[in-house]
């Protein structure tokens, strides 16, 4: 017996007309989509064009399901989450998986390069790619299977949020600055120094400041960076003073490159998570990924103050 296959409509349109049913927004469906709102517009009308219906009533600031809109709708999200079931089962059943790991440069660099062998010694049938982002939180889908991200609003549409760990921020410097001429022995002789940041994080001064007595802005204008990487190396440059998290110059305090000047050190306001799709976070290659990142997490001293 032969099967025709129908006279589909494009996916393209298929999928653009689901998203923006689901938000009832044209706008969502193209930020959800990563296209422009005209993109998703015309995507619509040529699909209802195709079909010889209306699927929406537009209005100037909003958009409706006509009563065909409302029926079809359901059908295409079936139909979607089938597909993407099905590729998940494809995906896992391959011999060979590759796992897309969306992360900060300096948590790659500093944390999770250097202990990465005893994953892949675990799982040699999957193979890690790495996908460096300096971005404060922006899970891409489209770049990563999974990300890990330090963010205070983990809880998004559609994404699953493993709670990883809190870190603890602290000052750290080139001992030269601890040392020199000017010094730096009690946090009010941050005064003298330049203050190294993040202009993603530019609140952990603020933070730290706070809990230690000392005026919020004190300290000389200094250079912002778009990762602890940079602040980092510009801190062992003796160029100011970088607010990190602790586990990210664990390395450099244990070799002597940087000191933390003061004891003090306070919660990071923002929390690190693992985010993957909800509808993949079973997948085995990301659970063996999420389960080895909890144990690694557990086991170091420099995260969990053991």
């Amino acid at each position: 017996m032969v099967h025709t296959v129908p006279n589909l409509p494009p996916l393209a349109s298929l999928r653009a007309f689901e998203c923006a049913a689901r938000h009832l927004s044209f706008r969502a469906a193209a930020d959800e989509l990563a296209v422009t709102q005209s993109a998703i517009s015309h995507q619509v009308a040529e699909l209802e064009r195709r079909l010889g219906v209306k699927l929406f009533h537009r209005h100037s600031r909003r958009v409706e399901l006509t009563a065909a809109g409302a029926q079809y709708q359901p059908y295409l999200r079936e139909a979607f989450d089938r597909i993407a079931q099905g590729t998940a089962l494809v995906r896992a059943a391959a011999p060979g998986r590759e796992l897309d790991v969306q992360v900060y440069v300096t948590v790659a660099v500093r944390w999770l390069i250097p202990r990465l062998h005893s994953f892949t010694t675990a799982h040699p049938d999957i193979r890690v790619r790495f996908n460096t982002s300096h971005l404060d939180w922006e899970f891409d889908e489209a770049a990563g299977d999974v990300a890990i991200v330090c963010t205070d609003q983990p809880h998004r549409p559609g994404l699953h949020a493993t709670h990883l760990f809190d870190a603890h921020l602290t000052p750290v410097c080139s001992p030269s600055l601890v040392h020199g001429g000017i010094g730096l022995r009690q946090p009010a002789d941050l005064v003298n120094h330049s203050l190294l940041q993040l202009f993603t994080a530019a609140d952990e001064w603020s933070v730290w400041l706070q809990a230690a007595g000392v005026p919020v802005g004190i300290g000389r204008s200094a250079l912002r960076f778009d990762s602890y990487l940079l602040a980092l190396e510009a801190a062992s440059d003796g160029q100011g003073v970088a607010i990190v998290p602790r586990f990210l110059a664990a390395g450099d305090l244990r070799g002597g490159r940087l000191v933390a000047p003061f004891a003090l050190q306070v919660p990071q306001p923002r929390h690190w998570y693992l985010v993957c799709r909800a509808d993949r976070r079973g997948e085995p290659g990301i659970s063996a990924f999420r389960e080895w990142l909890r144990a690694e997490v557990a086991d170091d001293a420099d995260i969990t103050g053991g």
